[in-house]
């Protein structure tokens, strides 16, 4: 009677876990051949050494090959990139990309801005209506804080009747076509302020240029003016805008005559010199405002 496992006895591997060492049964009396069991365990070995060996070299391979298509890769074509910067395409030559050319309009140029002086340098262009209480409006005028009373107004075609002295003269020779005179008051203070009208710009610089410290306007009084400036020393100016010569007398009803010291006189006339200025200048910017609207 035999003890032991039933079933086949299971090859003995010395390498692999478990397994048993064949056996004979001590009937026969036979032992292991050991030099048999040696060699066979050497050559496993050798083939395990190979297949590790073998299977490295193939990951490296394949590790190598994929290194070099990722560079390949992002450096783009292998063959530009290896070029040097001289063997470029220049700029010229790369497309745009879908650029459009810049569009192109004719130039303008704006019409320059009308010269009010212009439509009161002559009588065909300053055509606006024209009167004593055009250019003198209302019934008294502010300068800075000084308030001025509007006195009585004249207004004459016949130039020579308005003036005295020296201007009567000048004023017929270059052809004055008419003479408004308006006075304002001030305390104590009164003023004449005589527009003489002409034709062309040259008239009334002409005159302005000949008229001398003579050359005077009439005085003009009334609705509460007294007489003035008509036997005193009054002080007087002269100026001209466009087709305008401007004058003033100032001095005192009272019949004081006007001296250096007398500074509220002085500012008085220069005044109304400046308001009347303003007024000829407004009447040139109304019309060439009205002119470049057409």
């Amino acid at each position: 009677m035999s003890y032991g496992q039933g079933g086949p006895q299971s090859q003995w591997d010395p390498w692999k876990p478990n397994s048993q060492q064949p056996w004979t049964s001590g009937s026969d009396g036979q032992s292991p051949d050991w030099a048999a069991l040696a060699e066979a365990s050497e050559t496993r070995n050798k083939r395990r050494r190979i297949l590790f060996i073998g299977g490295g070299v193939l990951a490296t391979v394949g590790i190598g090959t994929a290194v070099a298509l990722g560079v390949m890769s992002a450096n783009g074509d292998s063959e530009a990139s290896n070029q040097p910067a001289s063997q470029l395409p220049a700029t010229a030559d790369i497309p745009s990309g879908g650029a459009t050319a810049t569009p192109s309009f004719a130039p303008t140029t704006a019409p320059p801005p009308l010269d009010p002086k212009d439509f009161v340098a002559s009588a065909k262009k300053d055509t606006a209506p024209l009167g004593p209480d055009i250019l003198f409006p209302g019934t008294q005028l502010t300068m800075t804080e000084t308030v001025y009373k509007k006195g009585a107004t004249a207004d004459t075609k016949s130039c020579a009747t308005a003036a005295q002295g020296t201007l009567p003269k000048i004023l017929t020779a270059n052809g004055c076509t008419r003479l408004m005179r308006v006075t304002y008051t001030k305390d104590d203070i009164a003023v004449t302020v005589g527009v003489a009208v002409f034709d062309t710009e040259a008239q009334a610089t002409k005159a302005k240029g000949q008229a001398d410290g003579k050359s005077i306007v009439k005085a003009l009084s009334g609705k509460g003016v007294k007489d003035f400036c008509s036997g005193a020393v009054c002080r007087s100016t002269t100026n001209a805008y466009g087709r305008y010569a401007y004058f003033t007398i100032t001095g005192f009803p009272s019949g004081k005559d006007v001296t250096t010291k007398d500074t509220k006189v002085f500012s008085t006339g220069d005044d109304l010199a400046e308001f009347t200025f303003r007024q000829i200048r407004r009447r040139g910017e109304a019309q060439a405002s009205a002119a470049a609207d057409e």
